[in-house]
């Protein structure tokens, strides 16, 4: 397996308008579009554009939410996750397991619509890393 390119950094907010906000008086950023919900993963997702890359804000949906409990430790927010892409996801995850790497459950549609998996920090020197699948686009 080889890495492909960084497709997005994740990163945790009590509030995505705030964030937005923030990234525009900062930076001109404006979003990639309008922030939208994955009930599935218990979060609210909107995409920042950057030249080579996005931010991906996340918003708790609840408090059962992972971000709720990220948040819980880290209330301002920050960095949650970095995203890489792969040709093939389900080959990804059977060579990264084949390694003994601890993949979090298995392959589900991320906010791309593509097929994403996590893998558990302690096995990437402390970082919450996401392996998705290459969009088509």
């Amino acid at each position: 397996m080889k890495l492909g390119r960084l497709n997005h950094v994740g990163v945790a907010t009590p509030s995505i308008e705030k964030s937005l906000e923030l990234y525009r008086t900062m930076f001109g950023a404006e979003p990639h579009g309008a922030p939208f919900d994955l009930p599935a993963q218990g979060v609210r997702v909107c995409f920042v554009d950057t030249p080579n890359s996005q931010i991906e804000l996340i918003e708790p949906l609840g408090e059962d939410s992972p971000i709720a409990k990220f948040l819980d430790k880290n209330a301002l927010g920050g960095q949650h996750h970095v995203c890489f892409e792969v040709p093939d996801i389900h080959a990804a995850k059977a060579e990264l397991e084949a390694r003994g790497v601890r993949v979090l459950g298995e392959p589900r549609i991320g906010a791309h619509g593509t097929p994403v998996f996590f893998v558990h920090p302690k096995d990437m020197g402390g970082v919450l890393t996401e392996i998705m699948e290459t969009p088509a686009h």
